[in-house]
């Protein structure tokens, strides 16, 4: 299997609104000065990273903003410019949400399965609805229609609608998913990290901030991908984790072929989910690693901060791998020091890389949140849309292209300025064309 590692590209409007109860990160920046520019190169380089490791990188282009639709659809009338400053006047937090960037954290965009664990052998692509959060939830059609075009070839991709939005199917995609496999055999097991279930006692719940994904909403999808029921499990995310700021299970825990590292409390029944697991793996006589980080080494408040888990498991030769975890690992001795302790140990993560995405970081998102794993051969590889796989000069461009349209601050204020809002439909424009996308906007096609 080849696989292939796609980065949503940082919008030329991202700002700090405070937009995501739950998310520490973007609540403790919220209407702070941003830097586009820093961030979208930061994500750049992180791509080019990826490249140069040898992996297959893809890039995925921002959702379109404003939402100008939804500022209709709430009463604004007149021309853009008109709303947006109406908005700005009566309601600034609206405004910072039909503006959001935050299409580019691609853990949430969707959940694909491998066409190796589904009945028609298919790789199933489904958008999540992200009804929890209002401006996640504007994004959910312009990302399934980019989907779509890149992955467009019926006979390896099949496409499904969002879940409906409501909260029992509340879904944020691969963000509490995770799929294990071993390299000799393409197989894999996909592990669903629910934080609710219908008929929940008081004591299921966290008790400060709300669980977003819904146990219900992870059987809808594995359900309509039509994987093996032996191929599945549904797990629990630990009430207190999501109450330390594990808004997602991709704060408490990251995993990549036949190994999983997680925290000491990211799971309830944590015991029985390592035993399942292990049983999986043991049934197909191959080597699997629990790595899990004890509480009295990297307590939970500190792996939220840090955004340990949040780091991406990148494959080497010879079945080894490396972790590229945020820059704020490196900067907590206590983190650093158990990260190389831990490539020091038997498992196959031999190397640590940090790197810098504190702009992303700033509202909650590190480097597994910004990319969404497609598991794919080399044949379906061969039918993904061109465009988007980066090389060197793909890269080079949008390097240019951002250091000529984005800017270099930018607070929600600065978001009623109608000058600001013509240059985003000119990048976004002059984007899909450097995508070869055409005309996957609807300010292009009106």
């Amino acid at each position: 299997m080849v696989g292939m590692n796609v980065d949503g590209l940082v919008g030329p409007s991202h700002h700090y609104g405070g937009l995501s109860p739950g998310n520490l990160a973007s609540a403790k920046n919220a209407w702070q000065v941003a830097n586009p520019k820093a961030a979208a190169l930061q994500g750049i380089a992180k791509m080019r990273l990826l490249f140069d490791l040898g992996l297959v990188q893809g890039v995925f282009p921002p959702v379109a903003t404003p939402h100008l639709s939804v500022l209709q659809a709430l009463g604004f009338t007149g021309g853009p410019e008109t709303m947006l400053r109406a908005c700005h006047r009566s309601n600034p937090r609206l405004l910072s949400a039909v503006y959001s960037a935050s299409s580019m954290w691609m853990a949430n965009s969707a959940t694909i399965s491998s066409a190796h664990d589904t009945i028609d052998h298919k790789i199933h692509v489904t958008p999540a609805n992200l009804q929890h959060s209002f401006h996640r939830s504007l994004e959910v059609a312009g990302t399934g229609r980019v989907l779509e075009e890149i992955f467009a070839d019926p006979e390896y991709f099949v496409h499904h609608s969002p879940l409906p939005r409501h909260a029992d199917f509340a879904d944020e995609g691969a963000a509490n998913y995770m799929r294990l496999w071993h390299e000799s055999s393409e197989a894999g097991l996909s592990l669903y990290v629910y934080g609710r279930a219908a008929g929940d006692s008081a004591g299921d719940q966290p008790k400060i901030y709300p669980a977003r994904q819904s146990l219900a909403a992870s059987q809808a999808v594995a359900r309509s991908h039509g994987l093996h029921p032996d191929r599945r499990l549904f797990i629990r995310q630990r009430p207190e984790a999501i109450d330390a700021g594990a808004f997602h299970n991709d704060v408490v825990a990251v995993a990549y072929a036949n190994v999983l590292l997680c925290h000491e409390r990211a799971f309830a029944e944590q015991g029985s989910v390592r035993e399942s697991v292990g049983r999986y793996f043991a049934s197909r006589e191959t080597p699997f690693y629990w790595l899990e980080v004890p509480e009295n080494r990297i307590s939970l408040t500190l792996a939220v901060q840090s955004y340990l888990f949040n780091s991406q498991i990148l494959p080497l030769a010879d079945g080894q791998f490396l972790l590229l975890a945020p820059e704020e690992c490196r900067e907590s001795p206590l983190v650093w020091d158990y990260l190389t302790e831990l490539c020091a140990q038997d498992n196959p993560i031999v190397e640590i890389r940090a790197i810098d995405l504190r702009q992303s970081m700033h509202n909650g998102g590190g480097p597994a949140c910004l990319r969404l794993h497609v598991p794919l051969d080399r044949e379906a590889l061969n039918a993904v849309h061109r465009g988007i796989i980066c090389d060197k000069s793909l890269l080079d461009h949008l390097s240019q292209w951002i250091e000529k349209y984005y800017r270099d601050r930018l607070t929600v204020d600065d978001l009623a300025d109608p000058e600001f809002y013509r240059n985003v439909q000119e990048a976004l424009d002059k984007l899909s064309d450097i995508l070869q996308l055409g005309p996957i906007y609807e300010f292009q096609r009106v």
